[in-house]
């Protein structure tokens, strides 16, 4: 999650092709969250691709989408939707908790 976070596409793909889990859970939750909340889109992509859970929840933003959405990321709000992301449907799930 740390390389996701800090865009390091990289070491992202380096990790993927050695059979990184990638829905593992980490302190940023999932690698998806965390590329989703810095905005790293290419990333995004690239843990899509290798069947990353789009829905997967927990962690300080809850999704994927909700973390993109608290930080207007707006391209990768569009990329998570047209990959299946379920939008929220209670008032104000798409910002920060809290």
């Amino acid at each position: 999650q740390a390389a996701s976070a800090r865009g390091h596409d990289q070491i992202v793909q380096m990790l993927l092709s050695k059979g990184a889990d990638v829905n593992a859970q980490g302190e940023w939750n999932t690698a998806l969250q965390a590329a989703s909340r810095k905005g790293h889109e290419q990333i995004v992509q690239m843990l899509l691709s290798k069947g990353a859970d789009v829905n997967a929840q927990g962690g300080e933003y809850g999704t994927a989408l909700q973390a993109a959405s608290s930080q207007g990321h707006e391209q990768i709000v569009e990329l998570l939707l047209d990959s299946g992301a379920i939008p929220p449907q209670e008032e104000g799930l798409l910002t920060r908790p809290g």
